[in-house]
């Protein structure tokens, strides 16, 4: 028995009628009621598939251990042990411990962040309940519920199609089969393979075009894909292009490690300076030393950090290379509708063939009052607004619902303000619904851009109600219905001329317009609406923009990123939005028709100077990616309908919508919006430009401090010198600061400046000759401090023991002087909020301070790494080795910064006089 035929009495649901799936699912066209709705939650569970097995503590604990840098210095543990070196081995161990600790339990705040990513991303379900169209999220579907599907919508359950109207859904996921199948309400025989169950909608499957409507037959694990739930449930592992190139460095540097270490005790061998046992404990602490084991961990946790702070501010990452992209973006597509705006349409104005009506009220409440001019009038007194609220209210597929005495739409935004609209001219909506019922649609598409419904009132009567743009209107249109109510020749210029006044306040417009039709007639095709039509009239809508969109744009353009709106709207309401967000180059609008008329070349350069696109198709939009892309920019692209999914797919970062948004769009996209607001975007950016500098923080820590420790072992080898640092000792450094240090970066927050500095260049490699440079010039300052303080100890007489002590101290001094540095890179660091930094600096500052403390002057300890007390004012000597280090690499910054924005300069000067 198939898995769909389980959960609702055995029926073959792809053999019985659509009468019969009523009986026996127990529902009815207005659904279950919300009793029988929790009674079947309970007896059949959530709709979701089990969760994916995962791997048991232990084994994840055990994996920590996989990697090349920790193989080497279990090597070096098993060597010093098989000398006889005990504390060196226990020191080591607990470097390799605290690294696996560290990086077992982030891995496990990894698997709950996704975890919880996948559950906001949960697909919802429009459902009928007791009669109302209501949102539920997918999971709460229980057989027996009526779903609603519309071009876009994921299928959240195996359905019993009851109806369905110029239906496909693309069932690759089941069958392999690319061409999307179409869809009817026939049962079909009982042998039929999944793939020919054109009755059927199955759960995971995508629609992508028109609408129709299902009983859901089976949920969660006794669903079609339920069987094959495998295909779902791998989890997406915690990686990125940076990370893995990180672990071929780390490769790479272990090579050349260990071939340093080789040649080392060769020439140690031959040299015969000191005794190959303590020559070969040396080289140990060196490799200890220049392997960086803790970066891997802590670039994890720096990305880790990046997709919960992005997630806090409403963007979902779904693909994690997504966070280091943002980083590089330099032009960012939009959409304007619930993004740039509030996505909550209001009518505003009401254009008749004779005046033109304001309109108000609030919102999506259907209550509201009509103005000619100055004077309040009822609608009754013109014949044709009844007309044109019944097209608007029939000529609809959303529902008003009030929640806590808010209104809300459930459905298109737009089509619930035409509700509101009907309301507010006195039309009772679910009334006029139930009194005109409609027996055929014609869905609305970009393609043809209006929408039809064919209804039957109760006296046999029978209309065709058209709403569109109004171009799309006009042209479909002959005659236009006048102020008495009687018909008229079509003055198309007339509503142009009104439709563009509107179009230059912003407003959006659509168009209605009807048709009689014969009682017989039940099936609406095409040809029945093309040239045969009577204009009623129009509405102007407005969608105001969001105030934290215009602040939001004017950051994007003070950190050099181009933003460029991409609308199906009017050429003017586009252009007037613009100008109220701030867009540059407003004077200028390109429609889908001026790019379809323009070849490669110009296209590239039309998308480079213009920022407002009107009347575009979803196919426009992949076109402009891949212009500005052969333009040399980094492209974010927003998107929502299932014909987006290409251009997401195309853009470097591609951000669907999470509310308005289609599960195809979502799927395709690297980050969803929980909010569908632009300023999300900006903030997203932010983010991705803080994690990236957090990483190169952390390497740029990292390298350098590592290499400097490094060198002052090597230089003592090569010249045969006394080591200034015992290998425990360096061990000690490496336990105490790689996972105290280090880790405080992953938490650093924006700089200042992140969003006043150009974006950089998505080619730029994070090992850049600038980090090479700062690695050079801090491993000799480096050298030149733990050398200059031994040197000073030695000069003054004081023990080898002493002297050590004062240079291993100053080894971590320098380091924590150098975390301040690296902590405003791209800033000045002599200010009172650098200075003051983070609670977590703070935090590992004082911690690394009190090991340092304990290990110079606990005597237990200081048997242990062969410390002695350091006088206090030898303490401050070592304190101002840092600060000598903190005040010339300050220096160097500030000189090198400089020149940088005088070489910058010219270059952006040249891009400003290119975009004007």
């Amino acid at each position: 028995m198939d898995m769909t035929n389980q959960q609702l009495g055995g029926a073959s649901w792809h053999t019985v009628s659509v009468d019969s799936t009523f009986e026996q699912a127990q529902t009815s066209m207005s659904g279950l009621s919300h009793a029988q709705a929790r009674a079947q939650f309970e007896k059949h569970g959530a709709n979701r598939l089990p969760a994916a097995a995962k791997r048991s503590a232990a084994i994840r604990f055990l994996l920590q251990f996989h990697n090349i840098l920790i193989y080497v210095l279990l090597g070096c543990a098993v060597a010093t042990a098989a000398l006889g070196h005990w504390v060196d081995t226990g020191v080591i161990l607990l470097v390799v411990l605290a690294n696996a600790t560290i990086g077992f339990i982030q891995e496990g705040k990894a698997e709950k962040a996704m975890d919880a990513i996948r559950h906001m991303l949960a697909p919802q379900a429009n459902v009928i309940r007791s009669g109302e169209r209501i949102s539920i999220p997918g999971e709460n579907l229980v057989p027996g519920d009526v779903v609603l599907l519309e071009a876009g919508d994921k299928v959240p359950a195996d359905l019993r199609l009851i109806s369905a109207y110029g239906m496909t859904v693309q069932e690759a996921i089941l069958t392999g089969e690319s061409v999307p199948v179409e869809k009817n309400t026939q049962p079909v025989a009982s042998a039929a393979p999944v793939g020919e169950r054109s009755c059927m909608a199955f759960s995971g499957t995508l629609v992508t075009s028109g609408q129709g409507r299902g009983v859901v037959v089976a949920t969660g694990s006794q669903t079609e894909i339920g069987r094959i739930s495998g295909l779902l449930s791998q989890v997406e592992t915690l990686t990125t292009p940076l990370v893995t190139q990180m672990g071929v460095f780390a490769k790479w540097l272990t090579v050349l490690i260990l071939l340093i270490a080789a040649l080392l005790l060769v020439y140690g061998y031959v040299t015969g300076h000191r005794d190959i046992s303590d020559f070969f404990m040396a080289v140990v602490g060196l490799s200890v030393a220049a392997i960086p084991e803790g970066l891997p961990a802590v670039m994890t946790i720096t990305l880790a950090t990046g997709v919960s702070s992005m997630a806090r501010r409403n963007a979902i990452v779904r693909r994690l290379p997504a966070i280091e992209t943002l980083g590089s973006v330099s032009v960012i597509c939009t959409d304007k509708t619930g993004t740039l705006t509030r996505n909550e349409m209001m009518v505003v104005s009401v254009l008749t063939s004779r005046d033109t009506f304001t309109l108000q009220g609030m919102g999506y409440e259907p209550n509201g009052s009509l103005k000619l001019g100055d004077a309040r009038i009822a609608p009754a007194e013109h014949v044709v607004l009844e007309e044109l609220a019944r097209a608007a209210a029939l000529c609809n597929d959303a529902a008003l619902v009030e929640k806590d005495a808010f209104w809300q739409v459930e459905g298109d935004p737009m089509e619930g303000a035409l509700l509101a609209f009907a309301g507010k001219l006195g039309m009772d909506t679910r009334q006029e619904s139930l009194t005109w019922a409609r027996t055929d649609v014609i869905p609305f598409d970009a393609r043809h851009r209006f929408m039809a419904t064919l209804n039957h009132d109760h006296n046999g009567n029978a209309t065709v109600f058209v709403k569109g743009a109004p171009e799309q209107i006009l042209s479909m249109c002959r005659q236009q219905r006048g102020a008495d109510g009687h018909l008229e020749a079509l003055d198309a210029t007339y509503w142009t001329a009104k439709a563009e006044m509107l179009a230059c306040m912003g407003q959006r417009l659509l168009a209605f317009a009807a048709k009689p039709a014969e009682p017989q007639h039940t099936v609406l095709e095409h040809g029945a609406v093309q040239d045969s039509l009577v204009l009623l009239g129009m509405v102007g809508m407005i969608d105001p923009p969001r105030a934290e969109a215009i602040t939001a744009v004017a950051e994007c353009h003070g950190a050099g990123i181009r933003v460029k709106m991409i609308t199906g709207d009017h050429a003017m309401t586009a252009a007037a939005i613009g100008r109220q967000i701030g867009l540059q180059n407003t004077d200028i609008v390109l429609t889908g028709t001026d790019l379809d008329g323009m070849d490669d070349a110009a296209l590239q350069a039309a998308a480079f100077k213009c920022d407002i696109f009107a009347r575009t198709s979803p196919e426009h939009k992949l076109r402009l990616v891949m212009a500005l892309q052969a333009k040399g920019m980094t492209v974010a692209m927003t998107g929502d309908g299932v014909n987006d999914a290409p251009a997401l797919k195309r853009a470097d970062a591609g951000i669907a919508m999470g509310k308005k948004g289609s599960e195809a769009a979502k799927e395709a996209a690297e980050l969803v919006l929980a909010d569908d607001n632009f300023a999300s975007i900006v903030a997203a950016v932010r983010e991705g430009r803080t994690v990236y500098d957090n990483i190169k923080k952390v390497i740029s820590w990292t390298l350098p401090t590592n290499a400097g420790e490094a060198m002052t072992i090597i230089v003592a080898l090569l010249f045969g010198m006394t080591l200034p640092v015992t290998p425990v000792q360096i061990l000690w450094i490496n336990l105490i600061t790689a996972i105290t240090l280090g880790i405080a970066l992953a938490f650093e927050p924006t700089e200042e400046n992140t969003m006043r500095r150009p974006p950089r260049a998505r080619n730029e490699p994070l090992l850049s000759a600038a980090l090479v440079w700062h690695m050079v010039l801090v491993s000799v300052l480096f050298l030149c401090g733990v050398y200059g303080i031994y040197s000073y100890a030695i000069n003054r007489g004081y023990s080898v023991e002493l002297a050590r002590t004062m240079a291993v101290n100053t080894l971590v001094v320098m380091e924590i002087f150098h975390l301040f540095f690296i902590r405003n890179i791209y800033g000045t660091s002599l200010t009172w909020k650098a200075v003051r930094g983070t609670k977590v600096v703070w935090i590992v500052v004082a911690i690394v301070t009190a090991a340092q403390l304990c290990i110079t002057y606990v005597p237990p300890l200081q048997s242990v790494f062969d410390t002695v007390s350091i006088p206090f004012l030898d303490g401050v000597w070592v304190v101002g080795t840092g600060v000598a280090l903190f005040a010339i690499i300050e220096v160097e910054k500030q000189i090198r910064l400089r020149l940088q924005a005088i070489n910058r300069a010219p270059e952006a000067q040249s891009e400003l006089m290119e975009t004007s």
